[in-house]
């Protein structure tokens, strides 16, 4: 795949007007490429709608990995009653066919240099959150890439390590690139596209420029109070559509 600017996505949930304003933003910045960290649905109200994309978007090259929500549909597992009423009304939105994309999805997927997951690199199906310098040394030991990017966090991070093996947290670079210094290794945490939980009530994604090895994150407006409405209209709990104003 000779990707040149890949447009990273992370935790959709189902929201369709997130999803749609980071694609339509990610082609105005020339993305060649897409990848999908999973959480496609989970918490949203429009799971057929961004399933049905991001098959659209495999079809034509997309890398996609699964995630803890995906995985969810074709397996039952222990969460609390609501986490399960959740599920249970996504998988009745679901036709067969998007059903068995999902289980189809692999856990990683490499391209060159980069590792892409959705949660930690470090047991991969156990979902581990990367949030922290402990959690991201971990998750870079598990693993040889010079790069991982991975999202599960609601909330972008930057993490690097050198030689000694300590791990350093950055800045978040919004919108102005930072350079993937070769002597680092480095791990990206996209953040959410459906539901941030940063304080920021926008779509977050990352734009990954592949030949200059640089990495930044975008935040995008969308209609939040359209995609409230559907969660209302669906008896959805009332917390979703909040977190949603909130970005919390």
């Amino acid at each position: 795949m000779d990707f040149t600017r890949i447009a990273v996505f992370s935790d959709i949930h189902a929201n369709r007007e997130a999803f749609a304003a980071v694609i339509e933003d990610a082609a105005l910045q020339g993305a060649d490429g897409f990848v999908l960290l999973g959480d496609i649905v989970g918490y949203g109200p429009d799971p057929a709608w961004c399933l049905d994309r991001a098959i659209q978007l495999a079809d034509g090259g997309a890398i996609c990995v699964l995630g803890n929500h995906d995985h969810a549909i074709n397996h039952s597992d222990a969460r609390n009653p609501s986490a399960q009423a959740l599920i249970h009304w996504t998988r009745g939105q679901l036709s067969a066919e998007q059903r068995g994309f999902l289980a189809g999805l692999p856990l990683t997927r490499r391209l060159d240099d980069m590792l892409f997951v959705h949660a930690s690199a470090q047991a991969p199906q156990e979902w581990v959150h990367v949030d922290g310098p402990g959690p991201a040394l971990a998750c870079l030991g598990a693993s040889d890439a010079p790069v991982i990017v991975c999202g599960h966090m609601h909330r972008p991070a930057l993490y690097s390590n050198d030689q000694r093996g300590g791990v350093q947290t950055h800045p978040v670079p919004l919108t102005t690139p930072m350079p993937l210094l070769l002597s680092r290794r480095w791990i990206g945490v996209c953040g959410s596209v459906g539901q941030p939980r940063d304080g920021i009530a926008q779509a977050a994604y990352v734009m990954i420029d592949k030949p200059n090895r640089q990495i930044a994150w975008r935040r995008v407006p969308y209609d939040a109070a359209a995609t409230a409405r559907k969660l209302r209209a669906a008896d959805l709990p009332a917390s979703l559509a909040d977190r949603l104003r909130s970005g919390r």
